[in-house]
């Protein structure tokens, strides 16, 4: 962080945390880490349990690409972890969660985007045997956009059904292929795909629905056969097209900041409150290595939110030990969000003004005092901050919306949202503009 006596110069602070762990504990956190398909056994062969002795194992190109986001996001520049990345990742499906309870956002909109990749984005995998189709190699789904393995043709009941899939193999392609961390939540997609009439089942596993009842629907296992519907067909070929509402409640980004509303702005708007276009457009920014914008507002949101609970909190108690505890909580959170996104040389730095950039290092290098002055400086930070999040909102609007729609990749996806209906009277501004802050927090 700058020196506070001297802002030209910069001052590192390095803190060292040294874990330790009893035995049972590493191995069940390992065992996770394969649940998770993190790690694999190294000799090719598909495990389910974490074993101390006797086994070597290696990381999945899956726990590789989450390596890779957690250095990238904590400025952790390695010349082994380079090495182990090296330059191909898989294009894994960024799943998008609840920020209360971690908990995966399913709505339709989302489950479509995902079913696309599911059969994948080259065509269908299919293999030319039952055997092929159902083998058990780790190698089968590396690079992230190969479908789920189908067979061409599998004898189900005496009859013949084409490009048939297990329901092992549907959920070793989410665990694989997305950022699902337990099959429980590989159960609760497929289950979605087929509510939402995109896969059926061709057999169930009874065996396995009488062991577990809430498997009714699904089953994750090599003895129940799935097929895609006409419907899933029509949705990966891209004639199941339809005008989708955002799923926006309430006022909009721009508005509640006092953003002129020109096409792009709004768009944004759409994006931020659609779950399945935040993915994909969250998809794209990494590609167009920006993704930290999207992060730092994500964040920055989610930071002013549990804010406002702790100073209400604070205000409502004076003097109780936890709601300060609670201040010194998100204090510390936002010392989290300045050295990720906003300080000098930090790992996700955001192109803002620079004379924003220099009244945040001048706030945050303050003692943040006594206990009785934290929420004043909490509200001072939090301005801040939302000056900060406004810049970025007006940049991903005028520079990221335009490329995001452009992209031949989403194209197909993108047919499903009418994103030129959200323009008012067909007249757009030319241009995005920040008012000044008395106006911003007078519309806030």
């Amino acid at each position: 962080m700058p020196d506070p006596k001297d802002p030209s110069r910069i001052v590192t602070t390095t803190t060292t945390t040294t874990f330790s762990m009893a035995k049972d504990m590493a191995r069940s956190i390992c065992q996770r880490f394969l649940e998770a398909r993190f790690i694999e056994s190294a000799d090719g062969k598909y495990q389910q349990v974490y074993t101390m002795k006797g086994s070597v194992w290696q990381l999945t190109p899956k726990g590789i690409s989450i390596l890779d986001r957690f250095c990238s996001r904590n400025g952790i520049q390695q010349k082994q972890v380079a090495e182990l990345i090296g330059n191909s990742l898989p294009q894994l499906v960024s799943l998008e969660r609840d920020g209360q309870s971690d908990k995966l956002l399913t709505d339709r909109g989302t489950i479509e985007v995902i079913f696309r990749r599911f059969v994948g984005s080259n065509g269908p995998n299919v293999k030319p045997t039952v055997s092929a189709a159902d083998s058990d190699s780790l190698s089968d789904y590396r690079d992230g956009l190969t479908g789920v393995k189908m067979a061409a043709e599998r004898k189900v009941g005496g009859k013949t059904v084409k490009d048939s899939f297990t329901g092992k193999a549907a959920t070793d392609w989410l665990m694989d292929c997305s950022t699902t961390v337990d099959r429980r939540e590989t159960i609760e997609i497929a289950s979605l795909f087929i509510e939402y009439d995109l896969m059926e089942a061709v057999q169930l596993d009874r065996t396995h629905m009488t062991q577990y009842p809430g498997h009714h629907i699904f089953q994750p296992t090599k003895f129940a056969i799935y097929q895609v519907t006409p419907k899933g067909r029509d949705l990966v070929n891209g004639s199941l097209a339809r005008g989708r509402q955002s799923e926006s409640e309430g006022v909009s980004a721009s508005q509640a900041r006092g953003i002129a509303r020109d096409s792009n702005t709004q768009r944004l708007d759409k994006i931020l409150n659609d779950a399945a276009l935040r993915l994909l457009f969250r998809e794209n920014l990494r590609e167009t290595h920006c993704e930290e914008n999207l992060s730092f507002y994500i964040d920055v949101d989610e930071f002013v939110r549990q804010c406002k609970q702790a100073t209400r909190a604070a205000l409502k108690n004076p003097g109780n030990a936890s709601s300060l505890d609670g201040i010194k909580e998100i204090m510390a959170q936002a010392y989290g969000i300045y050295n990720a996104f906003l300080a000098p040389g930090s790992p996700c730095e955001l192109n803002i003004d620079h004379q924003l950039r220099n009244n945040l290092a001048t706030r945050m290098t303050k003692a943040v005092g006594q206990d009785v002055t934290m929420i004043e400086t909490l509200r001072e930070v939090t301005s801040l901050f939302e000056d900060a999040q406004n810049a970025v909102f007006k940049l991903m609007a005028s520079d990221s919306v335009p490329k995001f729609l452009r992209s031949p990749k989403y194209e197909q996806t993108l047919k499903n949202y009418d994103f030129d209906a959200i323009i008012v009277g067909g007249h757009p501004q030319q241009q995005a503009r920040i008012p000044e802050r008395s106006q911003s927090r007078s519309n806030r």
